[in-house]
């Protein structure tokens, strides 16, 4: 009897084994080992103070991920670490574009980054991640030339996203950032001019290099400066406006001279107005205002012009150490200040403010992804759209063009001590998480 049911007993049991086994949960997929990112930057010719800012923060962002464990991932119901590639496009537009389309194919990265750099450098990334519908998350600039680059694309780019900050353009009364001071460079210009003008003459002189980003600002911000109250000499003749290459700029500086410009507002790049500024100092030109636009961002550009040249010279800011951590945080307990701090130690420089910008983008594509639950493209970059987060450089959220816009103050160069010669100071904000760090330099106190 024993015998006969022992063959029974062994198949009720090898039953019940395969009706558990049938009823467990199934192991989510195994997927990748990593999550690869692939960024084109500008590590070596005009634009390589953008570039040493931007890898710095991005890999300081994917660094602070991989300290938690990586991005989690629900599909695979475990984290990724990051790895990121980073390339250099020698400032080189096209060749951003280029590297872009070799990283995804060859790198087989999941996503492009970039942490900062000229428009047509992300115009021809963004084509390039259209064309194989790989998410693109970067930073540009201004609005204005992206909205209009993105509107002559065929099609308009579904999987590049940019933030930056606006020129004048209003935001949408939707918008939270909507009638909200300091979220565009008039902003800036206009407090600027409001507590400094009425100790001028008003004469002002203007200045662009001509290449796109130079040309788009010429061609719209003149008109705000006029409408400020200033005396804006010669902009319907371009006066102040010359190719990259420019080596002599007296004629120019004889005309600002002449009529005895005190303020002097322009946007251009570091080593152009770098010469325009030497030769100014050399021709007894020297306004009591200046407004040196990307040319005065950072440190490794400003500090190449020699001798004291950069004193007082300020710019746009979009971002600081100073911003308030609780309504700027980074990853894992990251702040402002820290960041700023591995920088110095790294670098052994004054801030770059690019790596705080950087720093953002990582952090809005690494938020999506965990909201998305999936490295699946299509599904990442519907979260984008969807975004709404605390970064580095305060609330990140999407307009209708892609578009991200961030706060700015204004800041000038101060010469120290220290081991390096200058450092950036934050003088004028109207926003209440930027607080000021020095007293504005007026009128510019030259040596």
């Amino acid at each position: 009897m024993v015998k006969r049911l022992f063959p029974i007993a062994i198949l009720i049991i090898l039953v019940a084994g395969s009706v558990f086994v049938g009823c467990a949960k199934p192991a989510p997929p195994a997927g990748p080992k990593e999550i690869l990112l692939g960024a084109p930057c500008s590590q070596t010719g005009n634009l390589a103070g953008f570039g040493q800012g931007a890898v710095f923060g991005l890999q300081a962002a994917v660094d602070d991920m991989n300290k938690q464990g990586g991005v989690f991932v629900k599909e695979f119901n475990r984290k990724l670490p990051v790895r990121l590639v980073i390339l250099d496009d020698q400032s080189d537009y096209i060749k951003a574009g280029t590297l872009a389309e070799d990283l995804i194919l060859r790198e087989k990265v999941n996503f492009l980054l970039t942490g900062g750099g000229s428009p047509p450098a992300f115009a021809s990334i963004a084509t390039v991640s259209q064309k194989y519908q790989t998410v693109y998350v970067g930073n540009m600039g201004p609005f204005e030339p992206y909205t209009a680059m993105r509107a002559t694309s065929s099609p308009p780019w579904k999987y590049a996203w940019a933030s930056g900050f606006h020129i004048g353009a209003p935001f949408a009364p939707t918008d939270f950032r909507y009638n909200k001071p300091g979220y565009t460079i008039v902003d800036v210009a206009a407090a600027l001019i409001k507590q400094f003008a009425d100790q001028t003459n008003k004469r002002t002189a203007i200045f662009a290099s001509d290449e796109p980003d130079g040309r788009g600002w010429y061609g719209s911000f003149p008109a705000g400066l006029k409408a400020m109250g200033l005396d804006v000499l010669g902009a319907d003749k371009e006066l102040g406006m010359a190719p990259p290459n420019t080596t002599d700029f007296s004629a120019i500086i004889k005309q600002w001279k002449d009529y005895n410009c005190e303020i002097m507002f322009g946007n251009a790049l570091a080593p152009w107005f770098g010469t325009l500024w030497r030769q100014s100092q050399e021709m007894g030109f020297k306004p009591k205002l200046v407004y040196a636009g990307r040319a005065a961002l950072y440190y490794t550009d400003i500090n190449a012009w020699g001798g004291d040249l950069p004193l007082g010279v300020g710019a746009e800011q979009f971002w600081s150490s100073s911003y308030d951590p609780n309504v700027c945080p980074g990853i894992g307990g990251t702040t402002p200040q820290s960041l700023t701090e591995r920088w110095i130690t790294a670098k052994n420089q004054p801030l770059n403010q690019l790596i705080g910008f950087a720093y953002t983008t990582p952090q809005i594509l690494f938020d999506a992804i965990e909201r998305a639950g999936t490295l699946d493209k299509e599904k990442v970059n519907e979260a984008l759209s969807k975004t709404d987060l605390k970064t580095t450089c305060g609330r990140a959220a999407f307009d209708e063009n892609n578009f991200c816009g961030f706060p700015l103050a204004w800041g000038q160069w101060f010469k120290t001590d220290k081991a390096y010669k200058w450092e950036w100071q934050t003088v004028i904000s109207t926003v209440d998480f930027i607080p000021t760090t020095a007293k504005p330099q007026f009128p510019i106190p030259y040596k």
